[in-house]
């Protein structure tokens, strides 16, 4: 399948932040190989055992998409990061669920690197890597988001200051600053 072109996608986006649901369905068909791919990378670093499939993981985040009262997708890049944090929130929830289903034991602990690089073997490392992820959302909105966009979306400095309307100056500091922040909790919790 040929690669989307710039004017299709611009076309589809605008189309779905008009509330067409059909440019929505057409737009994940489109981008289905890369959420695949993405999808498929997210569960390369899973558990072994885990019984989600890169398929399932792309169906639920679509559905997620789905629920979501209007978009305001500015781009492929910012659409590719919605749908990133959308599978997120689906591995998240399935980590969490197993977790629950354990009946508790402390979650495993993660190095900084094993949080940049999103290398996670256990479904408590992703529960562990969301919690230290809301709270640096909850202090700074915006390190929050380029931490995902960097992590879970696999987007570049460039691409990530795209989605957030922003210079790639910008998403390097505050690249920076997020992870020093993580490294500086995690050494509080003794986690790294």
């Amino acid at each position: 399948m040929t690669m989307p072109t710039k004017e299709q996608v611009a076309t589809l986006v605008a189309g779905a932040q008009s509330g067409r649901q059909e440019n929505v369905n057409e737009l994940m068909q489109l981008l289905y190989g890369e959420l695949r791919r993405l999808a498929a990378s997210y569960l390369r670093h899973e558990r072994t055992g885990h019984t989600l499939q890169p398929t399932a993981l792309v169906n639920e985040a679509y559905l997620r998409l789905l629920e979501q009262d209007g978009t305001d997708w500015k781009n492929k890049s910012h659409f590719m990061a919605i749908a990133a944090q959308a599978m997120r929130r689906v591995l998240v929830d399935h980590a969490r669920r197993g977790h629950a289903a354990k009946r508790g034991g402390p979650l495993p602990r993660l190095s900084l690197e094993e949080v940049i690089v999103y290398s996670q073997e256990q479904g408590g490392d992703l529960i562990a890597l969301d919690d230290l992820m809301e709270r640096l959302s909850r202090m700074d909105a915006q390190q929050g988001r380029v931490v995902e966009l960097r992590v879970f979306g696999g987007l570049t400095v460039e691409e990530a200051a795209e989605a957030l309307g922003i210079s790639p100056a910008t998403v390097k500091r505050d690249w920076s600053m997020a992870k020093a922040w993580l490294a500086r909790e995690m050494d509080r919790s003794g986690s790294g």
